[in-house]
């Protein structure tokens, strides 16, 4: 007997090394597919903070919480079983659906730019697309929704890009996979936009409490830079958005036989790199990023007026089709 439980001890310290090395696998695969989809947690990070802009102090965090929790959801009980099944069985179908997500953020960054040059008519656009909120809270219910949708946008993409870069050949594997890099990414994305739109309290109480000129200088400093940081971050996120939309549509169209576009962009990369050849690799991608923007902004600048004369006119024909809830 003595030998029977040596045996099967030693049956389970082989499963326990088999287990251990899969996870490690699966946390390695995790974090070198979360590296692959910096760009787009880069854009998501930079987006955010825009949604606070606005709200007292007390009301940042929460907001961020809800944004964040929203996140999750978006991952893990949306896209994370689409992403599995669709690679399953509908594989063909993710390009058309990442092109729909991309042709949003185009439109997304389009209207800021749109808002910024001429906000007049932007608001009067903007009114025609959904309700004014009266309240404070519907304001802050608003915002909230509205980080969550672009937020599943961009989640979509990062989810994607994850998807393509396992190397994993079973189901299981791929799910923890996704879910792990999924997670990771939203928590360092978040906890990132928390200090960031915490950054002018934290200048404040420097400038109160610190012990030394230096550390109340400092404070001083970082309360007068924090507007400036967020009318910058709030620039970068337009950009973003666009660029990302931009870049979707044009590697989607390419996957249709439409691929002038990327070559367009490939023609602007290789002239970059060899204007620059001291940092081509940077100028290479600031080429590329470029082209994607402008492409992405034409698509969103056509994108408002379909938007404001013919999308949202038929969803509010569909929802007042739909039986109201108490």
């Amino acid at each position: 007997m003595s030998v029977g439980l040596l045996a099967l001890l030693d049956d389970v310290a082989g499963l326990v090394k088999v287990a251990a090395a899969s996870l490690d696998d699966i946390a390695g695969q995790a974090a070198r597919a979360g590296v692959k989809a910096a760009g787009a947690v880069i854009d998501d990070a930079a987006v955010t903070p825009n949604y606070v802009r606005g709200f007292t102090a007390d009301r940042e965090l929460p907001i961020v919480g809800k944004i964040a929790w929203g996140s999750i959801r978006n991952k893990l009980l949306f896209l994370l079983p689409a992403a599995l099944l669709l690679s399953l069985f509908a594989p063909w179908l993710i390009t058309p659906l990442l092109m729909i997500g991309g042709a949003y953020l185009c439109y997304e960054g389009a209207e800021k730019v749109f808002h910024a040059l001429a906000p007049h008519d932007a608001e009067k656009h903007e009114a025609g697309l959904e309700p004014v909120a009266i309240a404070p809270q519907s304001l802050e219910d608003q915002k909230v929704a509205g980080a969550i949708q672009t937020d599943f946008i961009l989640s979509a993409e990062i989810m994607t890009i994850i998807l393509a870069a396992i190397d994993a050949p079973d189901f299981w594997t791929q799910a923890a996979i996704l879910a792990l890099a999924g997670v990771g990414i939203t928590v360092i994305v978040y906890g990132a936009v928390a200090l960031i739109v915490k950054g002018d309290d934290f200048g404040v109480w420097t400038a109160r409490h610190a012990r030394t000129g230096l550390g109340r200088a400092f404070g001083r400093g970082l309360v007068t830079f924090m507007p400036v940081f967020m009318q910058i971050l709030s620039v970068i996120g337009t950009a973003a958005m666009t660029w990302v939309g931009g870049s979707i549509i044009v590697h989607g169209l390419h996957e249709f036989g439409f691929g002038w576009p990327e070559q367009i962009v490939e023609i602007a990369a290789h002239w970059a790199e060899h204007a620059l050849p001291a940092i081509a690799g940077v100028a290479g991608w600031l080429a590329t990023a470029g082209v994607d923007f402008i492409f992405g902004l034409a698509l969103g600048a056509l994108m408002i007026p379909a938007a404001g004369y013919a999308i949202a006119p038929a969803l509010k024909a569909v929802k007042g089709l739909l039986p109201k809830r108490a």
